[in-house]
């Protein structure tokens, strides 16, 4: 499974790259695959502000629907509009194409609580415990 090193993660299964303020957010690799094929995605609007730790948008596959949460506290940036048609991409390339949403950052002091590739490749041998 893959865990790029370069990356930061929550324990919800979001992954977070920052640059120049701004974080992209989507679904690790983990999440797309215990939730199988992406039907559909419902972004959150431009200009939206969020909370770290809040729901924001949501996925749904041909298993579940499942809501997606802002890693950090900021104002939405930008969302993946691709996906509208190309949902798959989630499943395809997760830490590429498949970027869910940006967030311009409010406090850049919340990326040290999330955690790094190693401690959440740690996190998820917990969870097959």
């Amino acid at each position: 499974m893959s865990i790029p090193a370069d990356l930061r993660y929550t324990e919800s299964h979001e992954w977070v790259r920052v640059a120049d303020g701004v974080a992209t957010v989507g679904i690790t690799h983990h999440a797309q695959d215990a939730l199988g094929d992406i039907v559909h995605v419902e972004l959150p609007e431009v200009g939206d502000a969020v909370s770290g730790g809040s729901p924001c948008c949501e996925v749904e596959s041909v298993k579940a629907v499942s809501d997606v949460y802002a890693p950090v506290d900021g104002e939405i940036d930008a969302v993946n509009e691709d996906l509208d048609g190309d949902e798959e991409s989630v499943n395809k390339d997760p830490y590429g194409q498949g970027w869910l949403f940006r967030v311009k950052l409010t406090a850049p002091g919340q990326l040290g609580k999330l955690m790094d590739a190693k401690a959440y490749a740690a996190f998820l041998e917990t969870l097959d415990d």
